[in-house]
Parts: structure tokens; sequence; C-alpha cells
């Protein structure tokens, strides 16, 4: 397990950096990603990218890793602490979007050491 979670570490690095070429390079072409704004999925790395490139023309969201498992079914689940501010640093109130400061499970699917697959669930 200890590969998988370098992989995410680094996912999460490269996400909180904006570098979403860092992050897509850890995808698998056909990755299934949960839109967490909108519900559902976006499919394929070029839909991630135009998910996130649309995310963050809205708001910065953060998002920090605190802890790691394994299911029993092999997906590895992140904790994380998610905190959403507006373009100007100040943090959301209010917002009408899925999006919200809180703790969520990020629930990861890997094949081949790459991202297949990545849902989003409350903690």
């Amino acid at each position: 397990m200890d590969d998988d979670i370098k992989i995410l570490e680094g996912l999460y690095d490269r996400f909180n950096a904006r570098d979403i070429d860092g992050v897509l390079a850890a995808l698998t072409e056909d990755v299934a990603w949960a839109n967490a704004m909108d519900g559902g999925h976006v499919d394929g790395r070029e839909a991630v990218r135009a998910y996130w490139t649309r995310q963050w023309a809205l708001v910065s969201p953060q998002v920090e890793p605190v802890g790691f498992h394994r299911t029993a079914d092999g997906a590895v689940v992140a904790e994380v602490r998610q905190t959403i501010r507006d373009l100007d640093g100040k943090l959301l109130q209010g917002q009408t979007h899925g999006l919200e400061n809180k703790t969520v499970e990020h629930v990861f699917r890997l094949r081949a050491g790459k991202v297949a697959r990545f849902d989003v669930q409350d903690a």
C-alpha cells in the first residue's frame, strides 16, 4: 500500500499546486472521476481537465489528506480536510454548488499504479 499512498500524496500535492498536468499523469486514460460540484462522474483525462479548469475559475479548493486506509475490496480511502475559498482567499459560506468546507473520504481505485476511479463520500 505504501506505493499507492505515495502516488496519492503526489496527486494531492499537484492538485493543491494547480499542476493539472501533474495530476492527470497519475490517472488512467479512461478514469472515472467524481464531479463533486454537480454530481455524477466525468470520464477520461480531458473531461477531468475541463472539470478542474471550470472549478478553479469559480473557487479555490485545498485538500489535505489526514489518513489513508485500504478497504476489503482493495480501494484506498483517504480521509481529507477540504477547504473551499473564493478567488480572493475568503472562506466560502452559503455556496450553491456541492463543495463545502468539511472532512470527506476520497475513495481511489488504482490500476497499474494509476487512478482508474475516484469517488467522494461523507466521512
